[in-house]
């Protein structure tokens, strides 16, 4: 049981509430918070000065004062004509996150809503109700309207749900789920709307693999380097220490570790006539660490972000029994996780660049160190590992263009009202693209490694790297003649989703990036 009182998050709570293996309630400290801030929003509401968001109009709207006696339909209207979302919906596991995220936000007590509202989405968590949320139509200020908008059409009895994966009615999902709809009160739907939940569920989810590619991209190098019989003198401790950038030093330590009890650690085997390796093996720590950097500054972002308020307005309940101040303000902007999402999306795409390198490494004749040309058992008459290469090029290619920052882009909306928008989603969505482009591209090094120690005759990987090879060969055997590769690099990128290489990616005896399980 995970209790929700607006606390950060981190990026393995965000992924237990994301593959449903925590259930989840709202604090009851967090039910006297939300008391009080709508006890102000009752006083608010009857007030005959307009208050945004309370008894008013929306974005350019916002002067229009609206009678007491519409400001039901007011907030009923506006989850209805927000609710524009387009595209493919967000997955399960992304709409679970989304749901707490804002249940957690409610529960700070900013927002004004009836402690009902925050129970309602937990109890759609809790008993499987997952609202159809359409993954286009947001541009991360003021929040996530549209995606949010979906949400809210579930929660009061309207769009579209996935209950016990048939898609249906969100009334009938309520009803099977014994869930009566909320009936929307004085700025509850714009709570419902006004946030940054859904671009931050699914980056979050996108950097939560992403801290596992990191660390899954020192074993598949490590695998290349011995495979290449480099040296593992690059990453002698002395030379960290003179550069002392923490992910940098990490790497260079798991490398070690790696490769301890090796031929190449030894010296029994190495590459003859070469002093030093290629930069892709030799600088695995100072472009794996960097990547780990900006990882952990895009983590530290998300889990500030989801113990955040990002309503607007934002209700102060102040000290005394008569006073409470609605604020104004844009803390629903998504630029930092706009820049948050693009910066990963950036070291990802390098990180997905150097091991592109190392896997034209192994299967060019030109550079392999004697390895048969491609992988090929028979070179000429098979091709080997020629294509899967080239669709690692291919998928590098498609992550570049995604490495394009979305946050440098703007386009003003809602009359001029909004005229700087953060384009947050789009950032999130790259994001979780190139992190699928990633996890294929580190599926690819790691059986081109583990076939090229096939050809190394009494060589000794060392006990860790020997167990990875094992663990590779339980889900893709040699390759001998050639066969359709695609199966293989499937269910290899799959087994990285599934966390069957975390024993390596992430060990318990060294430093982990921010956000993932140690």
């Amino acid at each position: 049981m995970l209790q929700l009182s607006g606390q950060p998050l981190s990026l393995h709570d965000i992924a237990a509430i994301a593959n449903a293996s925590v259930r989840l309630e709202i604090a009851p400290s967090a039910i006297a918070q939300m008391d009080a801030s709508r006890d102000v929003v009752r006083r608010v509401a009857e007030d005959p000065l307009p208050v945004y968001g309370i008894n008013t109009g929306f974005g350019k709207l916002c002067e229009v004062r609206i009678s007491n006696g519409e400001l039901a339909r007011l907030q009923l209207n506006l989850v209805r004509s927000h609710a524009c979302g387009l595209g493919p919906p967000l997955s399960e596991p992304e709409t679970r996150v989304i749901m707490a995220l804002r249940a957690n936000t409610l529960a700070l007590g900013y927002s004004g809503v009836r402690p009902v509202v925050a129970q309602t989405l937990v109890l759609l968590l809790n008993r499987g109700v997952h609202p159809v949320i359409p993954s286009k139509g947001s541009v991360g200020a003021s929040g996530d309207l549209a995606p949010l908008a979906h949400l809210a059409l579930c929660v009061i009895g309207e769009g579209e749900a996935i209950y016990r994966g048939e898609r249906m009615p969100g009334l009938a999902a309520l009803g099977r789920a014994a869930i009566e709809p909320l009936r929307l009160q004085a700025k509850e739907g714009l709570a419902l709307l006004n946030g940054t939940q859904a671009l931050t569920a699914v980056g979050a989810l996108a950097l939560w693999r992403a801290t596992r590619l990191a660390g899954l991209a020192d074993v598949s190098g490590a695998m290349t380097l011995a495979a290449l019989l480099g040296t593992p003198a690059a990453f002698d401790q002395r030379i960290h220490a003179a550069r002392p950038h923490p992910g940098q030093g990490i790497v260079a330590a798991r490398l070690r570790a790696l490769l301890e009890g090796s031929d190449v650690a030894s010296g029994r085997r190495t590459a003859p006539a070469r002093v030093q390796d290629a930069y892709s093996l030799r600088c695995m720590p100072q472009v794996h660490g960097a990547v780990r950097g900006a990882l952990r500054f895009a983590a530290n972002t998300v889990e500030i972000e989801t113990g955040s308020a990002t309503d607007n307005p934002l209700v102060f309940t102040g000290r005394g029994a008569e006073s409470g101040d609605v604020l104004s303000g844009g803390n629903f902007h998504g630029a930092p996780l706009a820049l948050a999402f693009d910066t990963a999306a950036i070291a990802l795409t390098t990180l997905a660049g150097i091991a592109e390198r190392r896997i034209d490494r192994l299967v060019n004749p030109d550079l392999n160190q004697g390895l048969p040309a491609f992988l090929a058992a028979h070179p000429g008459v098979g091709s080997g590992f020629m294509i899967a290469h080239v669709a690692a090029v291919s998928l590098l290619n498609e992550s570049k263009i995604l490495a394009h920052p979305a946050s440098v882009d703007n386009v003003p909306t809602s009359g001029g009202q909004e005229d700087h928008v953060s384009m947050g989603m789009t950032a999130a969505l790259k994001l979780r693209t190139i992190v699928d482009n990633g996890e294929y591209i580190a599926a690819i090094e790691l059986l081109a490694a583990t076939e090229a120690l096939r050809y190394r005759e009494n060589f000794e990987p060392g006990p860790d790297l020997r167990r990875v090879r094992d663990a590779v060969r339980a889900i893709a055997p040699p390759l001998g003649e050639d066969r359709p590769l695609s199966s293989d690099i499937e269910n290899l990128a799959r087994a990285i989703r599934q966390g069957t290489f975390d024993e390596w990616a992430i060990p318990e005896s060294l430093p982990a990036p921010a956000g993932v399980l140690q």
